[in-house]
């Protein structure tokens, strides 16, 4: 069973999902949550910035860095929708981030257990892993994204 504050944050990882997808971007979500306080929020931004690196994980990290003023997350979980790529995976292990939170499996691309398990392997660091909270909910939220998608 999942805790009640892995739901709670997952559930503002949501709300970051939702205004993604009505920006017309994929809707994936993420907040940074450093000793219990949100720090960072943010959602796909990859059509609207042009950018191949603007993943939720990747701007949350940036901003949760910027606010911090250095780059060890090292008291930071990180609340994704989505199982992270293998750039956003490589993100979160340089930042040190202890802990991962995400909602959906990435049978195409994820890298904490589907494609590969990054957390698994000899990195200097290697962050524990919490899939699948709120799951149905993230992944539906996908799905109806890409259908919407498919009809136009």
């Amino acid at each position: 069973m999942h805790s009640e504050a892995d739901i709670y944050f997952i559930r503002l990882a949501i709300e970051q999902a939702k205004l993604a997808a009505a920006m017309g971007e994929t809707p994936v979500g993420a907040v940074a949550v450093w000793d219990g306080q949100v720090i960072a929020a943010a959602h796909n931004l990859r059509e609207t910035q042009r950018s191949a690196l603007s993943h939720a994980e990747m701007l949350v990290i940036q901003a949760a860095c910027e606010k911090l003023g250095g780059w060890r997350l090292h008291r930071c979980t990180l609340y994704v929708t989505l199982e992270p790529c293998p750039m956003c995976a490589g993100a979160i292990i340089n930042a040190r981030i202890p802990r991962v939170v995400f909602g959906a499996w990435d049978p195409k691309a994820g890298c904490f257990g589907s494609v590969a398990d990054f957390a698994a392997m000899p990195f200097n660091h290697a962050p524990g892993i919490v899939p699948g909270v709120l799951e149905d909910e993230c992944a539906a939220l996908l799905r109806e994204f890409f259908r919407g998608l498919r009809g136009n």
